[in-house]
């Protein structure tokens, strides 16, 4: 059991198994069966539109509630493991997760029919598509400002000192900027389905 927890891709591969022993748990208890059609289709891109939005919205929140706020602590000499290891593979997997939050969401919205209608906020479909225009605002600005500024803060590539400087504040300010995003963002998506607005 203990191998299974000292390789993520293990640890993944059991969360996976682990959701098929639920599932067919389930289906057991209820005597009911899955059936491949295309509500379940439009279930299962909205799970992994969940799935890529909780890495997205978490990584965002740990980079504002815990890494920026910590960097004045940390030790000069022990910063390079922040700069040169950790932030740039959270910003790899930060990027990512919000091009899939975005592609996930775009398709769900697509299989169920009300991609125009919530993009040009018709009714009944307001709310979610004011939460997806703020998803894609946010997501264009982890691509085309976040992470073009953040390369020159942490030296992925070379600029000089005042334009790395800068680069860091915009990147920082842009960060905290999707951040207050996503609080309206977040309630949007959730209250469409469940009557919040």
């Amino acid at each position: 059991m203990a191998a299974i927890f000292q390789s993520l891709g293990r640890t993944i591969i059991a969360g996976f198994v682990l959701l098929l022993i639920i599932i067919g748990l389930v289906n057991g208890i209820t005597g009911t069966a899955i059936k491949f059609d295309h509500a379940w289709g439009t279930f299962f891109v909205r799970w992994l539109h969940v799935l890529c939005g909780v890495m997205w919205i978490g990584i965002l929140w740990y980079f504002n509630f815990v890494q920026t706020p910590s960097m004045p602590k940390i030790p000069d000499e022990q910063k390079p493991a922040v700069t040169k290891v950790i932030a740039p593979t959270a910003l790899f997997w930060f990027r990512h997760a919000a091009l899939w939050t975005v592609v996930t969401g775009l398709v769900v919205a697509t299989m169920n029919g009300y991609l125009g209608q919530a993009l040009t906020l018709q009714a009944p479909f307001v709310a979610i598509g004011i939460g997806m225009w703020l998803a894609l605002v946010m997501a264009f600005n982890v691509w085309f400002i976040i992470w073009p500024n953040q390369q020159k803060a942490l030296g992925l590539v070379e600029v000089e000192p005042a334009a790395k400087a800068a680069a860091a504040k915009m990147a920082a300010m842009t960060s905290r900027f999707n951040t207050m995003f996503s609080i309206p963002m977040l309630f949007c998506m959730v209250a469409q389905q469940n009557g919040g607005l």
